[in-house]
């Protein structure tokens, strides 16, 4: 049986804000970085709504049976290359998909139904910062493969790009620039925000000396040089990229794994 025979998609109304927000906050509640005590999506998410950028057309709720279930919101971004050349792109995030039904491929198809709008109002090509090893299943392909770097002139494996159409990238390079509001979550203005909803028990990162403790000194040596601070950081990075590293051999890319899982820090 399809699990998404009777999904909706459609545009987002000013009435589906606040469900949106709380759904946003639940989807993100566990994040990264050691110093953060709130998630920062739902604020995010609140101040893209009002930003130049902002693709009216790509702001979207899904509903499931007649429910909210997931969202996806998108704002221009550009590639400028070294002659100066610019290129207008896309971008998208928060992607969120209700809590109780991740994994039934809900997130896939409002990429899918998104992309193939955004390719019809004449975009060509959308690039994301995400999880590197869930994004390729719907076609995403390192943003190197392109000549496409950050911003600050790197490249990692979860800088990403997903041309529109045969060719969207031909020609393309250079370096990629998102809107400054990406920037402005801070945890404290998103501490401040998150007092407009009830209390949630707050979210704590594990520590890296959980995984630290289990290997030796040459593939501890290779994961300090990530700079992660925690084991949830880990998902910035592909397995290709860990595995790459002096020092990680299989035997300790297995104790990672099986670290991970046993804090339930999906890889």
């Amino acid at each position: 049986m399809n699990k998404l025979q009777n999904l909706n998609i459609r545009l987002e109304t000013p009435g589906d804000h606040r469900a949106v927000d709380e759904m946003t906050r639940e989807a993100f509640w566990k994040f990264w970085e050691p110093d953060q005590t709130i998630c920062c999506e739902h604020y995010l998410l609140h101040l893209l709504r009002d930003v130049p950028t902002l693709v009216p057309e790509l702001n979207l709720v899904a509903e499931l049976d007649g429910k909210l279930a997931g969202h996806i919101i998108y704002t221009k971004s550009k590639i400028v290359g070294d002659d100066g050349s610019e290129y207008e792109t896309l971008t998208f995030g928060p992607l969120t998909v209700q809590p109780a039904l991740q994994g039934i491929g809900l997130g896939q198809e409002l990429m899918r139904h998104s992309f193939a709008e955004a390719k019809r109002l004449g975009y060509r090509a959308v690039l994301i910062f995400g999880h590197p090893s869930y994004y390729p299943r719907a076609g995403f392909r390192p943003a190197e493969e392109f000549g496409i770097m950050t911003s600050d002139g790197h490249n990692r494996d979860a800088f990403m790009a997903y041309p529109l159409y045969d060719g969207a990238l031909d020609g393309v390079s250079g370096r990629y620039y998102i809107d400054p509001v990406y920037e402005a979550a801070t945890n404290d203005k998103a501490l401040e925000y998150d007092k407009r909803f009830p209390y949630k028990e707050p979210f704590f990162t594990t520590p890296m000396d959980m995984l630290f403790d289990k290997l030796g000194p040459d593939a501890r040596k290779a994961l300090e040089s990530t700079e992660c601070q925690s084991l949830q950081m880990m998902t910035a990075f592909s397995e290709r990229e860990i595995s790459s590293l002096p020092g990680i051999d299989s035997q300790a890319i297995g104790i990672i794994r099986s670290v991970l899982r046993a804090h339930g820090v999906r890889w």
